[in-house]
């Protein structure tokens, strides 16, 4: 590839130093895509530049202006500190006519929206957990077509903010606890689905048009299995102590056969496209032990650090992290958005 001008976004607390030492690890886990993402690019030839946003987008609009970037590399998770808004950001730059990596607004909107992600997927015969979405400040009233156990969990928060082995509740006494919880502490409405028990399995795909999926990933949940509900919760997804002292890890699931890697990859590709996705995606997954797949969620732009289920997942298929992430540039170069159209 060419070497390019590579504008970074992230948020300015995560823009990382140009050396880990001195460091903790817990530290380094905080910034990490963004170090890797910018050290890997910078080592491969591009002139690399980071931009942290909180609230202000003439600080974007200047950079595009002025540097002129040939991609904008997106890992904002987030802006003005509410996870929906980082579409936005992605609008504005189709709108400065900027090309940017990973999901188009229009999937991100889709994707981010669990509940009526869940409806679309539905609309398109997709398994997924039946569900019901309990609004903030508005009176609890529970479907006799779910049956319990239950999962509560945020309809709009990601990073399994909210989520606990407490989120699986047995009656409705401690339904209502959780959703109550779950209005209080995120500010958001509740997603309230069945619980499904089963493998958690994960399934990457990378693409605009032609879609490519890496080998499916498991989350091996190590001594928790058997002892509690096997659920990715926030200690069980970012406290490396706690990781550590169960053995919780991810990997390639094994014991699938080639017709178990196809279905799931045809699967995900259909989520994929059903929502309206570009750039690139992890599919979630819940299987039973007669092999039955749900779909629990489709995350647009998940975790790029090198060592997480993305970055290793592809590795395993074929693919080093340095060619991912120029794949990434690639597709975001060549995606289609609608000035381009109107330029044809």
């Amino acid at each position: 590839m060419k070497k390019l001008r590579i504008l970074v976004l992230t948020h300015e607390s995560l823009v990382p130093p140009a050396s880990l030492e001195g460091y903790t690890e817990q530290q380094i886990n905080e910034w990490k895509t963004e170090y890797d993402v910018m050290t890997v690019l910078g080592k491969a030839g591009h002139e690399v530049k980071a931009l942290g946003l909180y609230d202000n987008l003439a600080d974007l609009r200047n950079a595009v202006a002025e540097w002129k970037p040939d991609i904008a590399f997106n890992l904002l998770q987030e802006f003005q500190g509410i996870i929906t808004y980082d579409q936005y950001i992605v609008a504005y730059l189709e709108l400065l006519r900027q090309p940017y990596t990973g999901c188009n607004p229009r999937g991100m909107m889709l994707s981010r929206d669990k509940v009526l992600s869940k409806q679309i997927l539905s609309y398109h015969r997709i398994a997924t957990p039946q569900f019901l979405i309990f609004r903030r400040q508005h009176p609890c009233r529970l479907s006799r077509k779910l049956k319990f156990p239950l999962f509560v969990k945020s309809a709009t928060e990601d990073a399994s903010l909210g989520i606990a082995q407490a989120s699986i509740v047995e009656d409705r006494a401690r339904l209502k606890e959780r959703i109550d919880f779950i209005h209080d502490s995120t500010k958001t409405d509740a997603l309230v689905e069945e619980y499904i028990e089963g493998r958690e399995l994960y399934v990457s795909v990378c693409g605009n048009e032609r879609l490519t999926t890496f080998p499916v990933w498991e989350m091996d949940f190590g001594t928790l299995n058997g002892a509690t509900a096997g659920i990715a919760t926030r200690k069980v997804k970012w406290d490396l102590k706690y990781q550590k002292k169960h053995g919780i890890n991810t990997g390639k699931a094994p014991g699938l056969s080639d017709a178990d890697h196809e279905r799931l990859g045809r699967l995900s590709k259909r989520i994929y496209r059903a929502l309206h996705m570009s750039g690139y995606a992890r599919m979630d997954f819940r299987m039973r032990a007669d092999g039955t797949a749900y779909v629990l969620e489709a995350n647009c732009n998940p975790n790029l650090s090198h060592g997480e289920d993305f970055a290793d997942s592809a590795e395993c298929g074929g693919v080093t992290y340095e060619e991912l992430l120029h794949r990434l540039i690639r597709l975001g170069l060549g995606y289609g958005a609608e000035w381009r159209l109107n330029e044809a």
